[in-house]
């Protein structure tokens, strides 16, 4: 069953048409991909989907919600959350601060305490920078507290954009071992991402965009085996 259904979504930023009719569809419990080129409308869906930006056209339901007017707040509330691209954390602000700004529209205290002890111990270095302020950390550690900060709204939905843009390898590696983690201890996740090969690795399905369209989609493995997706994406 769809948790996200977007059908035929149109996005226009003045006279630019950024999406022209995207339909994709991201079932619950699911690791789904947005991969494409810079400038293919992945970041956009993103944004549309989180109220960042205005649907000039189609709609998105999620969890049997139509959201496609819906601010960006009141889809929070509803449980999808975002770990933007470039992180956008709060430098002045301590990691332990950074985080709670993720749950400030819950009021459920003892929970609170128990999903930032998740974060931690899937981020074993931000229980170690607690009270360092967030422009203090390295590059990585400052993606690892994004990703914190969101899933401490307790999403249903996690998206995340570009997670491992300007990491190093090893680095790279540890932020897809924890998104695997996050979705096998039962999260919903869309992801885009500009490594694709490790994107289509982990996800069970996948959607190939170009020019603000789909141009191919099937499963993460079968995109990952494809001619023109490994020419095109992948480098080869």
């Amino acid at each position: 069953m769809s948790m996200l259904k977007v059908r035929d979504l149109n996005v226009h930023y003045g006279g630019i048409h950024a999406l022209k009719g995207i339909s994709l569809d991201v079932p619950e419990g699911a690791i789904v991909t947005l991969i494409g080129a810079n400038g293919a409308g992945k970041t956009t869906t993103l944004r549309a989907i989180t109220g960042l930006a205005k649907a000039t056209g189609g709609s998105i339901e999620f969890d049997g919600h139509d959201i496609t007017s819906a601010s960006p707040h009141g889809i929070v509330r509803l449980g999808v959350s975002m770990a933007a691209e470039g992180r956008r954390i709060f430098y002045n602000l301590t990691v332990m601060e950074n985080l709670m700004m993720g749950a400030y529209h819950r009021h459920d205290t003892a929970e609170i305490k128990k999903d930032m002890e998740r974060v931690t111990v899937l981020f074993p270095r931000l229980k170690e920078r607690f009270g360092q302020k967030g422009g203090t950390l390295s590059g990585g550690e400052q993606q690892m507290l994004a990703v914190g900060r969101a899933l401490m709204s307790r999403p249903k939905l996690l998206c995340l954009d570009e997670p491992s843009l300007g990491l190093a390898p090893m680095l790279v590696q540890e932020v897809f071992r924890v998104l695997s983690q996050i979705h096998d201890e039962g999260s919903t996740i869309l992801l885009v991402e500009q490594n694709a090969k490790a994107a289509l690795k982990i996800a069970d399905y996948g959607y190939v965009l170009r020019g603000g369209t789909v141009t191919m989609h099937g499963d993460g493995k079968e995109l990952l085996a494809d001619e023109s997706v490994r020419q095109a994406y992948l480098g080869e």
